[in-house]
């Protein structure tokens, strides 16, 4: 059946050239962004149930390493990429925030349709936000404080406003509202899906002048940073002897970064061209997860057919008799 979550990536591609094409009708929704994505986190906080939290109470090394490696390649990787691609200021900036943001909620959807560890998924979102709410805002610091004077305290308050507020009110309502919370649970993934589209119709109709100017250099290192993150995430999760599921679903974790709560942070605190990246990310990593979800989706498939042919040939040429 399709909906809004599995066309994702190409309703992500058509609602960024609409916009950019006529970004007229979005000019004035800037102010928009931060409330859409405080309503993406509220409904990520519907998901979550007590489980969800006992998972990371009884199983923390996936989670500790999706935490370490988004708080530590992902940001060097950005400013590594910054210079190797000659980039400038704002743009490094972008790169940064980027690179020390936590999980995005589309990590989710897209563990769902590669058949990897969906509640895994969302703990580890979880996990990596609240630790994003103090390590975000210091990574941002000691990276770019250099460049431009940021205030750590005001980003702070924002990603608790952004984040960890709407987060909780969704996880309290499932608590004590759990009829509720099943009731629209299956409609959530394309709630957020849908408000993710707006946000990014919103940031590229604002950056529609800026972004037919940048440079190749400029995609080729959003698009790097992103497989460096997926790459990451996999060959940890080998290296640590995971099974294939949280391999999987470790990749499009760290892969795919909070762009949204990226963009919110540049545009308040740094200009749209520092948005850029994150813009630019928004669009790229859904493409590149979903492209990757799909394959890894096929490849379990493929499986699954042949354990149920195999058995089905088994029972077949079973005799009891002999």
């Amino acid at each position: 059946m399709l909906s809004v979550s599995r066309l994702f990536p190409i309703l992500a591609i058509v609602v960024a050239l609409l916009a950019y094409n006529d970004p007229a009708p979005l000019m004035g929704w800037r102010d928009a962004i931060m409330p859409l994505l405080a309503m993406i986190m509220f409904a990520m906080g519907l998901t979550l149930r007590t489980s969800d939290f006992k998972r990371v109470w009884h199983n923390p090394q996936p989670i500790a390493l999706a935490i370490i490696i988004q708080f530590s390649i992902m940001p060097l990787a950005a400013v590594l990429l910054s210079k190797a691609f000659s980039l400038s200021d704002e743009l490094t900036i972008g790169m940064v925030i980027v690179g020390a943001c936590a999980g995005g909620t589309a990590s989710n959807v897209m563990t769902y349709l590669a058949r990897g560890d969906v509640a895994l998924s969302v703990s580890m979102t979880l996990a990596s936000t609240l630790w994003g709410v103090f390590a975000t805002p210091w990574i941002i610091s000691i990276t770019a404080g250099e460049i431009i004077q940021i205030d750590s305290f005001g980003i702070l308050l924002s990603l608790i406003k952004m984040v960890l507020i709407p987060i909780f009110a969704g996880a309290l309502i499932t608590h004590f509202q759990p009829g509720f919370a099943n009731k629209i649970n299956k409609y959530l993934a394309d709630i957020a899906s849908g408000l993710i589209l707006l946000i990014i119709a919103i940031i590229v109709a604002l950056n529609a002048d800026e972004i037919g100017t940048l440079g190749y250099g400029v995609f080729a290192a959003v698009a790097l940073h992103n497989i460096i993150g997926l790459i990451s995430g996999y060959v940890a999760g080998k290296l640590t002897r995971q099974t294939e599921v949280t391999c999987r679903t470790l990749a499009i974790e760290i892969g795919m970064q909070n762009s949204g709560l990226a963009v919110a942070l540049a545009l308040k605190y740094f200009g749209p061209i520092a948005a850029l990246p994150g813009a630019v990310f928004s669009i790229w990593h859904n493409i590149s997860g979903a492209l990757l979800a799909g394959l890894w989706r096929w490849q379990t498939d493929l499986k699954i057919r042949k354990v149920e042919e195999d058995r089905k040939n088994t029972v077949k040429h079973f005799d009891p008799l002999k």
